[in-house]
């Protein structure tokens, strides 16, 4: 089955740019209607989604995060980056790599200075 592994900085300072990869073994990214989604969930709250890349390269965000995010992919290492600029404690999560029922570790990130 498919697995997903997240990796990234577990700490970034304010106003920096996060920078996550989740890298997929067992499967290809650009599977027909395979859809790579990005999901965090704060400290004592729920899961938020944050964007999502599509077997075809199309890209989705959330409206709330879309000024500040990037999700974009490497075919040839078969992995999905995320980006999200000037980053903010707000921003303090666990980020997940998902894939309908198939999920990451997910990947603490903490922002402080």
């Amino acid at each position: 089955q498919v697995q997903l592994q997240e990796s990234g900085p577990g700490l970034v300072k304010p106003s920096q740019t996060l920078s996550l990869t989740c890298t997929v073994s067992r499967g290809s990214i650009t599977t027909n209607y395979y859809y790579w989604h990005w999901i965090r969930q704060p400290p004592g709250k729920g899961l938020e989604w944050v964007g999502a890349m599509a077997y075809d390269g199309s890209t989705y965000y959330s409206p709330s995060l879309k000024s500040r995010t990037s999700v974009s992919r490497d075919t040839s290492k078969n992995r999905i980056t995320l980006q999200l600029n000037s980053v903010t404690p707000e921003d303090t999560a666990v980020y997940y790599c998902t894939e309908n029922t198939y999920w990451g570790q997910g990947t603490q990130v903490t922002v402080s200075s």
